[in-house]
């Protein structure tokens, strides 16, 4: 799918030249005659780059890009200005709203079509390293597998259950072999209590019989 460019000029012939010759170079574009409905539209087409007049009715190329600067989806947008106010106050003030390109008028269009190639390739790769980074983050973030999905999968026993949430936990064997020592400790005492031999009745009265004669 080609990449969109919005190109706003109140001159119309400027507006078909130059749309004309994006076309050939195999873009998609888009016009308006002023900075007014140029904002609308870049909200309705999200347009990859502007290339703009400065001086236009209704609303001028200056007040366009602060309008569209304010809008955190079209911050980084690229923006040529293509006008005959080229002084350095002129161009000063554009670098400063966040122009990328400033041509003079009259222009070559093979100039402006280089410019715009540069800018887009530019601004593409930008946007594929920052997904990039972002797949990365959710990666690292997102867990390999879920703990209680897992074992209801497997169809594991209690202890066998324990075992794996400890392993996913990040024990080590022999830490989950203590684990289980200190677990069982309190059975195994009460088996020692419960199966300690009772001494005869009868040696329990000789014992008895030897303290009273005492």
């Amino acid at each position: 799918m080609p990449l969109t460019i919005l190109i706003v000029d109140d001159d119309l012939g400027i507006r078909l030249s130059v749309s004309d010759y994006l076309e050939l170079a195999g873009y998609s574009v888009v016009m308006s005659e002023n900075g007014q409905s140029a904002l609308e539209m870049v909200s309705q087409h999200q347009p990859h780059l502007i290339v703009t007049d400065v001086t236009m009715p209704q609303m001028d190329g200056y007040e366009l890009i602060r309008q569209v600067r304010r809008q955190p989806a079209f911050r980084l947008l690229p923006v040529i200005f293509l006008t005959a106010r080229t002084n350095t106050h002129e161009r000063i003030k554009g670098y400063q709203l966040g122009c990328d390109a400033y041509l003079p008028k009259p222009f070559e269009l093979n100039e402006l079509v280089a410019v715009v190639r540069n800018l887009l390739d530019r601004s593409q790769m930008m946007e594929s390293e920052w997904r990039l980074r972002l797949r990365s983050v959710e990666a690292e973030e997102e867990p390999l597998f879920n703990k209680n999905d897992t074992m209801l999968a497997l169809e594991l026993t209690q202890r066998e259950q324990e075992v794996l949430a400890e392993l996913v936990e990040g024990l080590s064997n022999g830490q989950i072999g203590d684990r289980s020592i200190l677990a069982l400790a309190p059975l195994r005492s009460m088996s020692v209590a419960c199966y300690a031999k009772p001494k005869p009745a009868t040696e329990q009265s000789w014992f008895g019989l030897q303290w009273i004669m005492a």
